[in-house]
């Protein structure tokens, strides 16, 4: 009868172990997912609880606009934590190799990366970390800042810089591609809207608390 006991005690104490691991997978899955309301700046900060104060500290560090910061976020990975590049297709059908090691939510490259953690001194950041990604994409475009003169509240501008690097900027190698005009564009388009869009709620996004939006 001791035994049985002792037996059923131990099953439940593993049941209860895996269903916490179970729920913390969950929970891990859900504060990783993008947000459902991609247009919208106010329900993405709304949706994911942190983003906004992690979007403060980068403004406060580097002087961009949150808006930008989110826009080019947007435009880079949709707000994917693990975003790489889609593979090139051999013969049209076969998954071949990425066209570069960019990754996350900022689409870094490994070397502007490890140039972002010496420079920031943000040792051990991760780009799949939306506080990491989000400070970076403000470093980069404070940079473009001081190498290239770009106002940082001019998202167009500074979407070329980051897409083609300060020197290719410094080139104007993006005249030769209009898609990436074209690109720019939008992104500076979105930021725009984002702005707008977080005039309206930002002193709501101040005084939130954990349930204010349930």
């Amino acid at each position: 009868m001791t035994q049985s006991l002792r037996l059923r005690d131990k099953f439940k104490v593993r049941l209860v172990a895996i269903a916490g691991l179970v729920w913390v997978t969950l929970l891990s899955g859900c504060a990783s997912a993008p947000p459902k309301e991609l247009d919208d700046i106010c329900e993405i900060f709304r949706e994911k609880s942190g983003w906004y104060e992690d979007a403060k500290t980068a403004r406060a560090r580097w002087g961009v606009p949150i808006s930008i910061m989110m826009a080019f976020m947007h435009q880079e990975s949709r707000f994917v934590a693990t975003a790489k590049p889609a593979r090139k297709k051999l013969w049209g059908f076969i998954p071949g190799p990425r066209p570069s090691d960019a990754y996350g939510y900022s689409q870094a490259k490994d070397a502007t990366w490890t140039w972002y953690e010496r420079s920031s001194g943000n040792y051990g950041a991760d780009r799949d970390n939306f506080d990491d990604a989000i400070d970076f994409i403000g470093w980069y475009n404070d940079v473009s800042h001081k190498t290239n003169g770009i106002a940082k509240d001019d998202g167009f501008r500074l979407y070329l810089a980051y897409h083609e690097g300060h020197g290719g900027y410094k080139r104007k190698t993006y005249r030769s591609k209009q898609w990436l005009v074209d690109v720019a564009k939008k992104v500076d388009r979105r930021a725009k809207t984002y702005n707008s869009q977080l005039a309206a709620c930002a002193k709501r996004l101040e005084s939130k608390s954990w349930f204010d939006w349930w």
